[in-house]
């Protein structure tokens, strides 16, 4: 695929990234995709829809989840991506933390790493520079089963902003290209509403990084604590938040509802290169 992740963000238009779980648990849609068919029509009806990116994940990383081995993430992951990428030539991005289903799923047609975990699992960053994809480096306090257990920051921005200079570092040190690097501050990984309202209030403070911001707000459960809705009611809430996100400078939106998420960013696209 000639398509590169530099190709892809040298407009200034928002890249919509629809979320693709094959998995039996996810906290939003799983147990809908986790057949292979069924996985690939939906990514490919997101890529018609809008999304320039397709992530696919085999482990969902709600707290309580449970733990999933290597060799099963693979083949819930691998036959999907491959699938996609015999129809379509959308960028794919593999949503794990375990270098080794990195390592297949790009052999497979995966074109980046989106990582939760920021890189961290022994020869994670080394496998990235090894095999020169793009990397999504993600701050989560905590491990996703415990994560929202009581998570506390001396100044949350602050706390997370050091955390990613620290991983992009270590992501340059270890081989991998600047310009092949995304920033995630992770909404809902190990923070509470507060935290995340703080993170999308003064996201423009990770604009110093000179890097990329994704962000990952839909459907998230800060809008249940806030609007009292169950998952599948935070549509309105997410396209909000993905807009106001915009604005504050978010480039790569991470969202299950493609379709008005694209149009609302369309918008305001148009507004601000008017």
């Amino acid at each position: 695929m000639s398509l590169s992740l530099t190709d892809l963000l040298a407009s200034d238009r928002a890249i919509v990234m629809g979320i693709l779980n094959a998995t039996p648990d996810s906290f939003s849609d799983g147990g809908q995709f986790n057949s292979g068919e069924r996985a690939i029509n939906h990514a490919l009806e997101m890529a018609r829809e809008g999304a320039e990116i397709i992530d696919v994940g085999g482990e969902s990383t709600r707290p309580g989840a449970d733990e999933v081995s290597i060799e099963d993430e693979i083949k819930r992951v691998v036959p999907v991506i491959e699938g996609i990428r015999k129809s379509s030539d959308v960028f794919i991005s593999i949503d794990t933390s375990k270098p080794d289903v990195m390592r297949a799923a790009i052999q497979a047609g995966a074109n980046l790493v989106n990582d939760v975990n920021g890189l961290r699992e022994p020869g994670a960053l080394e496998l990235c520079a090894e095999l020169e994809v793009p990397v999504c480096v993600m701050h989560m306090q905590g491990q996703p089963r415990i994560m929202q257990e009581n998570p506390g920051y001396e100044d949350v921005v602050c706390d997370i902003k050091t955390f990613l200079e620290e991983r992009v570092e270590a992501c340059i040190a270890a081989g991998i290209d600047k310009k092949n690097i995304i920033i995630d501050p992770g909404f809902g990984f190990g923070k509470n509403l507060q935290h995340n309202l703080q993170l999308l209030k003064r996201l423009p403070e990770f604009d110093s990084l000179g890097l990329p911001i994704l962000v990952g707000l839909s459907r998230k459960s800060m809008f249940g604590h806030l609007l009292d809705l169950p998952v599948e009611q935070r549509l309105h809430a997410s396209v909000a938040a993905a807009v106001l996100a915009w604005t504050k400078g978010a480039r790569v939106f991470r969202v299950h509802d493609v379709k008005p998420t694209v149009e609302a960013l369309k918008v305001c696209s148009a507004v601000e290169l008017s």
